[in-house]
């Protein structure tokens, strides 16, 4: 289901296309365009060059990937267990070269993130990132060391039919896309004076 966005400036295609679906298709994602999106993650820009993410993957049809689904809240899971992919990224919190905190870590997660979803788009794949995880359970299950943070748990797939969705959500998936105007979050001069 294409779902481009309502652009109000020139925005390259991908960057339209990218959205956040719940609707996954019964198809794998296979090695070649997994290890691509991974690969693309890695060349995000980072603070120091510290490459503070880590990712933690498990494929449908795998004990690891029930074991990920059950981190997720049920929320999620209702959808996410149709995903051919689950993720949670994770942030190292200090600098390898000195230990000292890195302000910068959830940032640069998201960066790493952000191009991993270009990328899928570009491939046909498509992600939905969830806020709705537990975090402790994570770090329990899958023996997270100290100073690192999940930060999103993450499904992948290609595009399935919305009919599929329970009502609530399929409304959700059908509704309009929208985002604030530029005026509400590009300032100049002083906060809250807009750049028009």
């Amino acid at each position: 289901m294409d779902k481009p966005a309502p652009v109000a400036h020139d925005v390259h295609d991908l960057i339209r296309a990218r959205w956040s679906p719940r609707a996954f298709a019964d198809r794998p994602i296979d090695d070649a365009a997994l290890r691509s999106l991974l690969e693309s993650a890695r060349w995000a820009a980072s603070c120091f060059n510290e490459q503070p993410w880590r990712f933690i993957v498990a494929r449908r049809d795998t004990d690891d990937f029930n074991r990920l689904l059950e981190c997720l809240v049920p929320g999620n899971q209702v959808w996410a267990n149709r995903a051919s992919v689950l993720m949670v990224s994770v942030a190292r919190m200090t600098f390898t070269r000195n230990d000292k905190p890195n302000r910068h870590a959830f940032h640069d997660v998201g960066l790493a993130v952000s191009q991993l979803s270009l990328q899928a788009t570009s491939l046909g794949i498509v992600l939905h990132q969830m806020a709705g995880f537990d975090r402790d359970k994570v770090i329990a299950t899958y023996k997270v060391p100290e100073g690192f943070e999940p930060v999103t748990a993450i499904a992948l797939g290609y595009p399935g039919d919305p009919e599929a969705l329970a009502d609530d959500l399929r409304e959700r998936e059908l509704a309009p896309r929208s985002r604030m105007p530029q005026k509400e979050f590009v300032f100049t001069k002083s906060w809250g004076h807009s750049l028009d």
